[in-house]
């Protein structure tokens, strides 16, 4: 009995540690709304109908916003360049240099069909930590794409 009972004690002291340790960092929706709209502004204010997209760490959507005239492949490729940003941690201008400057890395294109590697998608860090990524499709160029997501990144203080 007494074994029993040290077995099931034993089981039950790492859970209980487990809810005094800090949670893994996170972007939340209002941060994220807020950077979505500023890229958003940001296009729309040079006259670049535009979609914008946020994804969490994890690769989830947490916004997508879609100005009235844009193009029909913009949530999607807001969608993909965050994805992607998100997922390797790195923007996506450079990601297509890496990849480019090194065959080798080609394989990277392929490695999941939601890769957007394009510019226009950056990682979103806050604190240090990786929590998602910011990717704007549909301006005449990835560069301004870039610059966009650059002010939603600025807007909410992400590094």
């Amino acid at each position: 009995m007494l074994r029993t009972i040290a077995f099931l004690a034993a089981l039950t002291a790492p859970a209980a540690m487990a809810q005094d340790l800090p949670t893994s960092p996170y972007l939340p929706l209002d941060l994220a709304s807020e950077a979505a709209n500023a890229a958003l502004e940001a296009c729309s204010a040079q006259g670049h109908d535009v979609s914008v997209a946020i994804v969490a760490r994890d690769g989830s959507t947490k916004v997508l916003l879609k100005a009235d005239n844009s193009g029909p492949h913009t949530a999607s490729s807001a969608t993909g360049k965050a994805f992607t940003s998100a997922g390797l941690g790195r923007d996506t201008a450079g990601l297509a240099e890496f990849i480019a400057g090194n065959m080798q890395n080609n394989g990277l294109r392929d490695m999941d069909a939601r890769l957007v590697i394009q510019a226009g998608g950056m990682p979103i860090r806050i604190g240090g930590a990786l929590v998602g990524g910011i990717g704007v499709g549909g301006a005449p160029s990835g560069a301004i794409d870039a610059e966009c997501a650059l002010v939603g990144l600025d807007v909410i203080g992400a590094e």
